[in-house]
């Protein structure tokens, strides 16, 4: 991996999440678009993919352009933060997550890696609030656990679905793993 390319990346994320903070925490932002780049690398998938992941949220949430990210880390990166980001964040959460899961189940190869390590760090990150916090970490989010079980719960039926070759197929188990200690099965059962 050429150093140079995802160290200007990291310098760019870092200016463009300057002051952003994870959802109601004291966390920079910057943690999670690093952690997502983070699982690409030891999963062992390419550079522009690693960059990509830092970039992912750049342009759905800070002053960024695709014009920005294109001239300066290029198409193929450009386009994967374009399939990152939701088109209409005016839409409502439902709509905007099923057409996240509809998009999913026809994107490419590159963009469903991205998108299983952004998805995979976001369950991650639940998990451990919810270890942290107990049931007043879902008071973080738009919808409660209900909703948040049924997106989750779709996004492991697809990446499932999708991702057959390595590092994928891993990653999308890992991702099921997670969902599933964060929304047991057994419990929607019971409920």
């Amino acid at each position: 991996m050429d150093s140079a390319l995802i160290f200007h990346a990291i310098q760019f994320a870092s200016a463009a999440h300057a002051g952003q903070y994870r959802k109601n925490t004291r966390v920079p932002y910057l943690i999670h678009p690093l952690r997502v780049s983070k699982i690409l690398v030891e999963a062992g998938c390419s550079e522009h993919l690693a960059v990509a992941a830092v970039l992912h949220d750049t342009v759905e949430d800070c002053f960024v352009t695709y014009e920005q990210i294109r001239r300066l880390f290029g198409d193929e990166v450009a386009e994967l933060v374009r399939g990152a980001t939701e088109p209409d964040k005016s839409d409502t959460w439902e709509n905007r997550k099923r057409n996240t899961i509809e998009f999913l189940g026809t994107a490419g190869a590159d963009m469903l890696l991205v998108s299983v390590a952004d998805k995979l760090d976001n369950i991650r990150s639940i998990r451990e609030d919810l270890e942290l916090h107990g049931d007043l970490a879902w008071t973080r989010f738009k919808r409660g656990r209900e909703s948040q079980a049924w997106y989750f719960r779709s996004l492991a039926e697809v990446f499932n679905a999708r991702m057959t070759a390595m590092p994928g197929k891993r990653l999308a188990e890992v991702f099921a793993a997670e969902v599933e200690q964060v929304f047991p099965q057994a419990a929607a059962a019971v409920s």
